[in-house]
């Protein structure tokens, strides 16, 4: 067997990544899919489909078939991921590929089997469904099979997973449905009760990524804003500072604070005492949301730090995982 065969996907709400062994993180794509209900036919599946979102005449909709990191739409994810994987491999490999999935560490039994399930049926030889904070705290290079805790705090697009992890496995862990789509939305409330203004879902992302922020930042800084008013029904521009992303975030961000509060109530003093000796690690897409880790960190007087390429964490870590499993098989 020449080719390595072993893939690892990162099934989230927002974006799926698909790692290969020796390649890396080959594909990282929008988990949308768009298709038209009058055939059932796929149109566009990726980027391209969320470019449709918010666009879209009448009989073509432009989906996400994952919502808070679990399968909403099975038909639609199990084409997805046949895609995806197809495009990462190529045409080039004979063997079926041994795929191991992330999924949140609060989905229940049936939600795995969903995913196993589709997996399989997207043309996997072997499926081994791995815990987000899991493979979040490989990625982010933290040595998991140590007799020390570690927290990690995973914020994807639809689930924050918020984890002690020691010996390999989950100690206590918290799965919150708050995360950055939830940034999102509290961004399109904000300016619809501030400032009668309507703007979409692509606009409120952009504002989050610029100038949003968790944490009161050292100077102030501004956007302009296109939306509809909703007043007179126009098009209509205004500008917007940081602090005002600060209040309208202030809620998600504290939902997860409260649940890293919770996660810390309920460590063993042990693993508690090593967890504040050497932080909290931040991942997921989510953890880039400006001043998160400062907040974190001034709440729970635990040094906080983000990991060196929070995005891709999870998908290396679950393509890794293999790879660990493999070396504790002997194989």
């Amino acid at each position: 067997m020449v080719l390595s065969n072993d893939i690892g996907i990162d099934l989230g709400t927002a974006s799926i990544l698909v790692y290969i062994k020796g390649k890396g993180v080959v594909l990282k794509e929008p988990s949308v899919v768009a298709f038209d209900r009058d055939t059932n036919q796929i149109k566009a599946i990726g980027e391209e489909a969320r470019l449709m979102i918010g666009r879209t005449p009448g009989n073509i909709v432009a989906v996400r078939p994952l919502r808070q990191g679990v399968i909403s739409d099975y038909h639609v994810t199990e084409k997805m991921l046949k895609y995806f994987i197809q495009k990462a491999v190529g045409g080039r490999s004979l063997r079926k590929p041994r795929i191991s999935v992330c999924i949140p560490s609060g989905a229940t039994e049936v939600e795995k089997k969903a995913v196993e399930d589709a997996t399989y049926q997207a043309g996997a030889r072997e499926v081994a469904i791995i815990e987000e904070p899991v493979a979040a705290a490989i990625g982010a290079g933290i040595d998991i099979y140590k007799a020390c805790g570690n927290m990690i705090v995973d914020i994807g697009g639809g689930t924050s997973d918020i984890a002690v992890i020691s010996l390999g496995g989950t100690v206590v862990s918290a799965s919150v449905k708050v995360a950055g789509d939830d940034f999102d939305e509290a961004i399109v409330r904000y300016m619809r009760k501030k400032h009668n203004m309507l703007i979409g879902e692509r606009t409120a992302e952009e504002i989050k990524i610029q100038i949003g922020c968790a944490y009161k930042r050292p100077e102030l800084v501004t956007m302009d804003v296109r939306g509809r008013n909703l007043v007179t029904g126009l098009p209509k521009t205004i500008t917007i500072t940081s602090d005002e992303t600060l209040e309208a975030l202030k809620e998600p961000a504290m939902s997860i604070i409260d649940a890293v509060h919770n996660v810390l109530e309920r460590t063993p003093p042990e693993l508690a005492a090593d967890v504040f000796d050497r932080g909290i690690v931040m991942t997921g897409g989510g953890s880039l949301l400006n001043g998160l880790d400062m907040l974190i960190e001034e709440k729970t007087g635990i040094n906080t730090m983000i990991a060196e390429d929070p995005m891709t964490a999870v998908a290396v870590g679950t393509g890794k995982f293999i790879e660990f499993q493999n070396g504790y098989r002997g194989e």
